[in-house]
């Protein structure tokens, strides 16, 4: 992975799988020098990796406070779910029967949401069940959209860290998830994009719904 990828990549690339991992958490200050020592890299390297991750909108420069990760608002959310209506009911509308790699792919993050649920790890829940929605973009091939997908994934999983109850939050998603996945492997492209739409909406009307609840200070 790190061939051609300067050092400020490799660092900004894992702070974004920190950030899909649930393990920075909207508000939280970001020290430069516990970043220095956490992911081993020069002050500048930090720097650098922090300025791509604010044009990615996953970090904030908050005057007399520093960096901070961001806290995303009702407008964002809305805006990410055009995203992901856009991306996801796509690739399943122009979808091939699934191949046996995409199938595996999407098996595993249904099996690792499972597991995560089962050890009521709610956080990695989360992270997997989104990781199975990457897969369904992943559908199209297309590297550019991996790409842009990876950061909308890690701006919604940012929004997920704001529920205040992750477990009730999290707990009716990944039949839901299963059943758009066993309607793809049967070849059921339109039942299966209507399942996917549902999904959406249901999904933003929830964050919705707790981002008018809490007020962020």
């Amino acid at each position: 992975m790190s061939s051609g990828l300067s050092l400020a990549d490799q660092i900004t690339l894992e702070m974004r799988t920190d950030i899909i991992g649930g393990l920075w958490l909207p508000g939280m200050a970001l020290i430069e020098s516990d970043l220095v020592t956490g992911y081993n890299a020069s002050r500048n390297t930090i720097r650098e990796a922090l300025h791509r991750l604010s044009q990615e909108g996953l970090t904030r420069y908050v005057r007399n406070k520093g960096v901070m990760v961001r806290r995303l608002g009702v407008d964002e959310v809305r805006d990410l779910f055009q995203v992901r209506r856009t991306l996801e009911l796509q690739a399943i509308a122009g979808s091939k029967p699934l191949r046996e790699y995409q199938s595996d792919r999407m098996l595993e993050a249904i099996e690792a949401t499972e597991l995560a649920r089962e050890r009521e790890d709610w956080r990695a829940v989360g992270t997997h069940s989104l990781g199975f929605h990457q897969h369904i973009v992943g559908l199209m091939r297309s590297p550019l959209f991996d790409e842009f997908f990876t950061n909308i994934v890690a701006q919604l999983r940012l929004v997920f860290s704001t529920a205040p109850d992750e477990q009730r939050f999290q707990a009716p998603w990944l039949a839901r998830d299963r059943e758009i996945y066993d309607l793809l492997s049967a070849g059921k492209k339109s039942v299966a994009q209507e399942a996917m739409s549902l999904y959406l909406d249901d999904s933003e009307q929830l964050l919705l719904d707790m981002l008018s609840h809490s007020h962020p200070h």
